[in-house]
């Protein structure tokens, strides 16, 4: 009987033994897991101390690297702008040059005769006459090349857009808004007015 008693008690301790050491294990372990969190906490801390340092060096080197082509974009753009200026410029004075240069080949042989009829020493007035209606229809012929065309006639209607009135005139016999008389042709070339008709209106 003692004997079973004593098995009863030496189990009973056993177990609070049992119990003790497992205590002490979670106590242990309670113990060093703050530190380990602390140490995580502590790694974390310093990440995020360094990470935003380094992206913001990231960022700028980015930054840096784009305003450098966005630069060298200006400059040879701008670059590019000013060659076709200038290349503009002189095409346009070439065609300016070679329009003036075509219009001023046509009424050269005018200037050609009117220089012979000068140089004439003796000559009468029907020859001179002649000379200047000669003149003056190669002047013609020359315009019409050009495609230059007469503006104003009388009779014609009344265009404000090609004609320029000066004088007004009542006559019952002429009908309204016509063209009596002309004082000084005008010139077209195209649908481009050169110089305006001045002409007389009458009614």
């Amino acid at each position: 009987m003692k004997g079973v008693i004593a098995l009863a008690k030496e189990k009973k301790e056993k177990k609070l033994q049992e119990q003790e050491e497992k205590t002490e294990g979670s106590s242990l372990e309670e113990n060093q897991q703050p530190a380990g969190e602390t140490q995580e906490a502590c790694a974390e801390s310093s990440f995020k101390e360094e990470d935003p340092l380094e992206a913001c060096k990231k960022q700028i080197a980015q930054l840096e690297e784009q305003l450098a082509r966005q630069k060298d974009q200006f400059l040879r753009t701008a670059a590019e702008y000013d060659n076709f200026r200038k290349r503009t410029e002189r095409e346009k004075a070439a065609i300016y040059n070679d329009a003036t240069a075509a219009a001023v080949s046509r009424i050269l042989s005018v200037e050609d005769n009117l220089e012979r009829a000068l140089a004439q020493a003796d000559c009468s007035v029907e020859d001179l006459r002649k000379g200047v209606q000669m003149v003056q229809t190669q002047m013609q012929e020359s315009l019409s090349k050009l495609g230059v065309s007469e503006m104003g006639a009388p009779g014609e209607p009344f265009n404000p857009d090609l004609h320029n009135a000066v004088m007004h005139v009542e006559d019952e016999s002429l009908e309204e808004n016509v063209i009596v008389e002309v004082f000084q042709k005008g010139y077209r070339i195209g649908e481009k007015v050169i110089r305006h008709a001045m002409v007389k209106v009458a009614n």
